[in-house]
């Protein structure tokens, strides 16, 4: 991920989605109170597999508030895919590869910041919609370039939401009220994940290549394709550094290590990237000053996970990571290993393993106590307490849950009739 980039999950989730906007009232017509008082901070749970999105409390017992069909328009969707041969070849190869057998409705969520509405990237629609959170009506849509929708990223301000189009390596950045695009910028293969600077003014983007092929033998790594962070500028969107990981890794002698770099998080004063890379049961922390990797941390393997690399999922071995928001604790998520674990971040000595089915992201609760992460395996989200490193509570959510958000609703939210 980015060199200049935000404490990800805490930075941006907390300051792009807790921002909120008060409308004065005036005698004669009152304006909806979209103050802090009249939002709620929720989690979004996104069912990839489903084609929803589960609204969670966002600290204590993590409740089901309510749940979001992000698909409204499926039959339309589907409609135009099978009218276009090669659509249809796309939505299928889609389904048969990073779907393992399913369609890919939702990557990724943000709400807006009045909490009248989320954001949706839903892959197999290669698009991007926003969906009113009263109604569960959409509100706009933007098609992605290429056939693949995928991450996403929230300005700090909350005004802007950039997109991975994953098989047209562009990332589209869009005005988050309306939809419009306000830029755009070239990236690597196959660009992933998004994050902006804390101040705005860069948007970081991860470029993983290609992620579906069996060609995983550390020898043939060069045919993964064009693997880097592209750093753009949040104004004019024109590229103003590459991060080359393959370089940094030879330099400590991990030449056979991948440079495909997955989720990533800064610290809180973004001097440092924790990241995972595919097939690797760990992490790297990078030094953004120094421009190289200054440590190197090996997770435990699960016994019963097998080391043949053909067998993860989309090359990933570890997926997730995210930081308590004082920088003292790291959170992973082992997603081939099924497991969980806090790292302390001055020693890097794991806590406990915490079993959970193939965990596929992880994120920080909105107290910033927890850490949140989401059981593809078991369709559930688990909290993980940063202090201690167990397991507090696992809820309920649906088929295959993925990236987990922070964001708001209005204050007397109710899930919108199906």
């Amino acid at each position: 991920m980015p060199a200049f980039g935000p404490r990800h999950l805490r930075a941006v989730a907390a300051a792009a989605l807790v921002l909120t906007v008060t409308v004065p009232a005036t005698a004669a017509t009152a304006a909806p109170d979209t103050s802090a008082a009249a939002l709620r901070e929720v989690m979004f749970v996104g069912n990839n597999w489903d084609g929803t999105a589960d609204v969670i409390k966002s600290t204590g017992d993590f409740a089901k508030i309510g749940r979001i069909d992000v698909i409204p328009d499926k039959a339309q969707r589907m409609a135009e895919i099978n009218a276009d041969p090669i659509r249809w070849i796309a939505f299928m190869t889609i389904r048969n590869s990073v779907g393992e057998g399913h369609d890919q409705f939702v990557d990724d969520m943000y709400s807006t910041p009045d909490g009248t509405s989320v954001v949706v990237s839903r892959p197999s629609f290669a698009d991007v919609v926003s969906i009113d959170l009263a109604t569960g009506k959409i509100n706009w849509r933007f098609a992605v370039s290429g056939y693949r929708a995928d991450h996403m990223a929230v300005s700090p301000d909350g005004k802007r939401v950039a997109v991975s189009a994953s098989t047209g390596n562009t990332v589209h950045v869009l005005d988050i009220q309306t939809g419009k695009q306000l830029g755009s910028f070239a990236t690597g293969d196959k660009p992933h994940e998004n994050i902006f600077s804390q101040d705005g003014k860069y948007i970081y983007n991860m470029a993983i290549g290609d992620v579906n092929t069996q060609t995983d033998a550390p020898w043939l790594d060069w045919t993964k394709g064009d693997r880097r962070i592209t750093v753009a500028d949040a104004t004019t969107y024109k590229q103003v550094k590459v991060i080359d990981m393959r370089e940094k890794l030879n330099a400590i002698g991990l030449t056979d290590h991948s440079d495909a770099v997955r989720p990533a998080v800064f610290s809180p004063d973004e001097s440092k990237l924790y990241f995972q890379v595919s097939f690797f049961n760990g992490f790297f922390e990078y030094d953004l000053a120094t421009d190289k990797i200054t440590r190197t941390k090996t997770l435990p393997k699960n016994p019963a996970t097998s080391d043949d690399r053909t067998t993860f999922v989309n090359d990933s071995r570890h997926h997730g990571i995210s930081m308590k928001p004082d920088g003292t604790k790291l959170c992973v998520a082992g997603t081939m290993d099924d497991y969980a674990t806090v790292v302390d971040r001055a020693t890097l000595q794991e806590g406990p393993l915490v079993p959970v089915a193939k965990p596929y992201w992880a994120t920080v609760s909105g107290d910033g106590r927890s850490c949140v992460v989401s059981e593809s395996g078991a369709d559930q989200v688990t909290a993980i307490d940063f202090a201690t490193g167990r397991k507090t509570v696992s809820v309920p959510v649906g088929d295959h849950p993925q990236r987990v958000r922070l964001g708001n609703v209005t204050a007397n939210w109710t899930a919108p009739a199906s």
